[in-house]
């Protein structure tokens, strides 16, 4: 049976999940470019600086959720990835696009705000903002406002990104990858979902046969229109399912509370 619920995986899981990789990488080479996310592609990090993941070592190892930069030293993020957290062990790497490398910047969190009235991601108000003790170079990616009406249009086509897995209860990607979906009307979502989805607080994007979605490990990642952040990664029903679209946080309902964090 499907199972309902955030799209974040355990570090234990993700440890697995990266040494599966390693050998996977060693044996055969081709698995390098296939395609993932689930039904994605490898993606340039230089393209998509904003994207960053957390991580609960200080090597940037044990990657559990993605992130979104928003200024020099905030990251939006899903609340369900923070929750029980503290800023001693959770760190955000900027600008490695192989998880296996030791590019970019791991940067120290010193500050974890959670959106006071998180429950859990199938209620709302499922998003997180991190404070950096590094400031990393742009590009930022702005947030989408309340007057963005037109970039959540159903059909509107949206970017996702992120180093989860590529299928559900799979294992992690070792690489950032990327595709793209159509969001859905609220009405299909809801209709999927039931009262489980909240217009104000979601909105949801995919393929009506599924094949394309975030995953597990994906969770606070970007969700992408008209070159603003305009969800957060949330949850769903396994993944890439048809008839069950990826949830996604609607930043725009909480913008100006995100904004007063930054």
């Amino acid at each position: 049976m499907a199972v309902t619920l955030p799209r974040l995986v355990r570090a234990c899981l993700v440890a697995l999940a990266t040494v599966a990789a390693t050998l996977s990488s060693v044996s055969v080479a081709s698995a390098d470019v296939s395609p993932m996310i689930v039904g994605g592609t490898r993606a340039n990090i230089n393209d998509h600086k904003y994207t960053v993941y957390l991580a609960s070592g200080s090597t940037g190892s044990g990657q559990f959720c993605g992130g979104t930069l928003v200024s020099a030293t905030k990251v939006v993020t899903a609340a369900h990835c923070t929750v029980n957290r503290s800023p001693s062990n959770t760190y955000v790497v900027w600008g490695r696009e192989d998880k296996q490398s030791t590019a970019g910047t791991v940067a120290r969190v010193t500050k974890i705000w959670i959106h006071p009235s998180y429950t859990s991601a199938t209620r709302g108000f499922d998003v997180s903002v991190l404070t950096l003790g590094t400031s990393l170079a742009g590009p930022y990616l702005p947030l989408a406002t309340t007057a963005d009406t037109a970039l959540y249009a159903a059909g509107t086509q949206a970017t996702i990104l992120g180093w989860g897995t590529t299928s559900s209860g799979g294992s992690a990607s070792r690489y950032l990858l990327k595709a793209t979906v159509p969001l859905t009307s609220d009405s299909s979502c809801s209709s999927a979902y039931g009262s489980s989805f909240i217009q104000s607080a979601m909105v949801c994007a995919g393929l009506p046969n599924g094949g394309v979605d975030t995953c597990q490990g994906d969770s606070g990642g970007p969700l992408i229109a008209g070159g603003k952040l305009i969800g957060d990664t949330s949850w769903g029903r396994g993944c890439a399912l048809a008839g069950y679209p990826g949830v996604y946080g609607r930043i725009a309902t909480y913008q100006t509370t995100i904004a007063a964090q930054l």
